[in-house]
């Protein structure tokens, strides 16, 4: 998008997201080395995108899967991607961002977890 003038490169360069997707041990850890509360309950949970497809079939990625993984990523990002480029551009990121996914989903299988705690606080 750089190449095609829709961004400035200073703000490419400048833009980050700082993400970090911890193990469950790190979060467990974590939890321990603070000391305020005890694990109740750890669980991770592979999120299946291909639930929301009436037809599903684990051999095929349909695009309606990109969509829905693109916009669940756009409802976190589009803020902060809005604050650094402009809304001008929003809609064309992620048009480009769920081709992306298209394809990359039809090569390779792609696997999002999330890990749910409940913690108990140690009196």
């Amino acid at each position: 998008m750089v190449t095609e003038g829709l961004i400035e490169e200073e703000k490419l360069h400048s833009f980050n997201i700082p993400q970090y997707t911890p193990l469950p041990k790190e979060v467990r850890r974590e939890v321990q080395k603070q000391g305020s509360f005890s694990i109740d309950c750890l669980e991770v949970f592979e999120v299946d995108w291909g639930v929301f497809d009436t037809d599903f079939d684990p051999n095929v990625v349909s695009e309606d899967e990109a969509y829905i993984m693109a916009r669940c990523i756009r409802a976190v990002a589009e803020p902060l991607l809005v604050d650094c480029f402009g809304e001008e551009i929003i809609d064309e990121v992620f048009k480009r961002f769920r081709a992306k996914l298209t394809d990359h989903m039809s090569k390779e299988e792609i696997a999002l977890v999330n890990i749910v705690t409940s913690l108990k606080k140690i009196t």
